[in-house]
């Protein structure tokens, strides 16, 4: 009887083949060089010490802000920018201080808001001099949405805010002289704060003081345990000493630590640098600014921001711990001056220049395996010119794409307003016209149809040409990662996890399709930190994407980020075309269409037109 024959088994491809092109014992070996950034990481740690608590002991007076804020919110609960709640809100804040002796100034200007077109707003500050012009700012904004009362958000700031003037304010004896704040205190009422913090972005702008520091509440009344929200509009990060400060006087009068961001979202802030808080416009500027805060990342709902949702204990603590604050401040602001970088990891900061470092390390061995790559190339004789081209018709209609989403921008199709993040809540937020829309869907459309006469398979590629397609894609995302690390080094984080990844599709090109898709999904994982940020953090949910589209439109997300992103969408374009077999090298003359993609598409319409005619003379 004969005998089964077991299968044979397959071999593995061997190093350096078509197959196996990557020298994964390079690449290990190159891991080696991030042992010194790690061991850099480790010895910039530190724990940055408090300013210590002043003299007096706090006078905010709880129950009566409480009142205020009843009160504001009541009589004003559409306090709209541009509106005549608005008016009678600033004439309120004036009332308020009249007593302690506080002349109020003001700053009017205009500008386009979303949802409410070319307003005017106000900004109102009073003042309380001190020994010295420089000035400590404590402000909060006295607008809301209009949807609700807003009453922690933000009559409660406002009441605060009147409250911390009266406990500052002189009353010119003696006695008050002598216990003159070091600091001149200003107490600031922005506008347009419910509308991405235009009051802030205005006086961050335009301020007649010099400003060393500030202070905001936001929301300091609700039922949330209280946060402390750092993120500026720029990869920078307020003074350490500042943030700890603030962070043990609410300890000193909650009874808990305040929160903050974890590891991870601190990173993707200074990758993607946003905020709803009005912190933002003064860190980005270098002037160390906090948010104290009960609200999440994005403020509260409109609709529950009502007075009996107000919490007096709460509203107490954190007026007194923000008192507290600004009287360590007064006496050791010069321990707390200028902006940084760093990550908090516990009650210990990580140096933002080492984490950059070690981003950089990481950069190595990728850029070590590709130039290898680039070498098996040249070493085979693989062509790699046609690739590049390729890859640069690629590049083109994502930049076409990219000048006409600018184009339709100047046209006024899309949301408008100034460059800050606008309210989610806002119903104009994230209200995309469905016909320009359906316009840049056409206009895109057309320009693959003019770039895909280069970019499709017209024969048979082999081996050699795909390998060639990937390593120009490789090279094209290495030069992205420069222009990254050239621009914003934290950004590298939403790119490093597709480098590394898509560094293996030339291994797993003659896998099984699951491995592949799996090795690509992957490296999505980078962007999708972004989008995901967006949509759990900041509670938008599907609404992220358009949001960030958003964002664009309104030039918050700069020119350069937007056109890194684009390149780096090409590149992954060509390893998405390798990966699925429809890839195809940029043509040479031979091989091209006797007519050029603009003639083709021309003859295409003409005959399709006269088709269409004959059919109707038939029929």
């Amino acid at each position: 009887m004969a005998m089964a024959r077991t299968p044979a088994r397959r071999r593995r491809a061997r190093r350096g083949s078509l197959e196996r092109p990557i020298n994964a014992r390079l690449y290990r070996a190159s891991l080696l060089v991030l042992l010194l950034p790690l061991l850099i990481v480790a010895f910039s740690i530190t724990r940055p010490a408090a300013l210590p608590a002043p003299l007096l002991p706090p006078n905010f007076d709880g129950a009566a802000t409480a009142e205020l804020a009843t009160e504001f919110a009541t009589h004003f609960p559409d306090r709209a920018p541009g509106g005549p709640g608005s008016l009678g809100a600033g004439q309120w804040f004036r009332e308020q201080l009249a007593p302690y002796g506080l002349p109020v100034t003001s700053d009017t200007w205009e500008a386009h808001v979303p949802g409410l077109g070319r307003v005017r707003l106000r900004n109102l500050w009073a003042v309380a001099g001190g020994q010295s012009s420089d000035a400590i700012v404590v402000l909060a904004h006295r607008d809301d949405t209009g949807a609700g009362p807003g009453a922690n958000d933000d009559a409660s700031g406002t009441a605060a805010l009147v409250e911390l003037a009266r406990g500052f304010s002189q009353a010119g004896t003696p006695a008050a002289q002598r216990v003159r704040s070091a600091h001149t205190i200003v107490f600031l009422s922005t506008d347009g704060g419910s509308f991405g913090g235009l009051g802030a972005l205005r006086f961050a702008e335009h301020s007649p003081f010099h400003v060393v520091a500030t202070v905001n509440l936001d929301a300091i009344a609700g039922r949330g345990p209280p946060r402390i929200v750092i993120t500026g509009d720029t990869p920078r990060s307020p003074a350490a000493a500042l943030v700890e400060t603030a962070a043990k006087r609410v300890l000193e009068q909650t009874g808990s630590a305040p929160r903050r961001a974890g590891f991870l979202p601190q990173l993707i802030d200074l990758g993607f640098p946003f905020t709803l808080y009005e912190q933002g416009p003064f860190v980005a500027r270098g002037i160390p600014a906090i948010t104290l805060t009960t609200a999440g990342e994005r403020p509260p709902a409109a609709f529950t921001d009502r007075a009996s949702s107000l919490d007096t204990a709460k509203l107490t603590a954190l007026g007194r711990a923000a008192q507290e604050l600004v009287g360590s401040l007064d006496q050791g602001l010069e321990l707390a001056q200028g902006t940084t970088t760093y990550v908090w990891a516990g009650d210990r900061i990580v140096r933002g220049w080492a984490i950059e470092l070690l981003f950089f390390g990481l950069l190595i061995p990728y850029m070590v395996a590709v130039v290898d790559l680039f070498a098996h190339c040249r070493r085979r004789g693989i062509a790699l010119l046609p690739a590049v081209r390729s890859l640069r018709s690629r590049l083109g209609f994502w930049l076409y794409i990219g000048v006409a989403f600018a184009a339709f921008r100047l046209l006024g199709a899309w949301p408008s307003g100034a460059p800050r993040p606008p309210n989610p809540a806002v119903a104009s937020s994230g209200d995309w016209p469905a016909l320009p829309l359906l316009s840049l869907g056409v206009v895109s459309l057309a320009g693959w149809i003019v770039a895909r006469h280069r970019l499709v398979p017209r024969r048979p590629v082999g081996p050699d040409e795909r390998l060639a397609g990937e390593t120009a894609a490789l090279l094209g995302l290495g030069v992205v990662a420069l222009l990254v690390l050239a621009t914003n080094p934290f950004a590298l984080i939403f790119f490093l996890p597709a480098m590394h990844a898509w560094l293996w599709l030339p291994q797993v090109r003659s896998g099984k399709p699951p491995a592949r898709a799996l090795v690509f999904l992957i490296g999505l994982a980078g962007p999708l930190l972004v989008v995901g940020s967006l949509a759990l953090r900041f509670g938008l949910g599907f609404d992220a994407p358009w949001y960030l589209l958003e964002l664009v439109a309104v030039g918050y997300v700069h020119l350069p980020a937007v056109a890194i992103t684009l390149c780096g969408t090409a590149c992954a374009a060509q390893l998405v075309a390798v990966a699925a077999g429809r890839y195809a090298p940029y043509p040479p003359a031979g091989e091209r269409p006797e007519r050029g993609p603009l003639r083709a598409l021309v003859r295409f319409t003409v005959l399709a037109l006269r088709a269409r005619r004959v059919r109707s003379a038939s029929s």
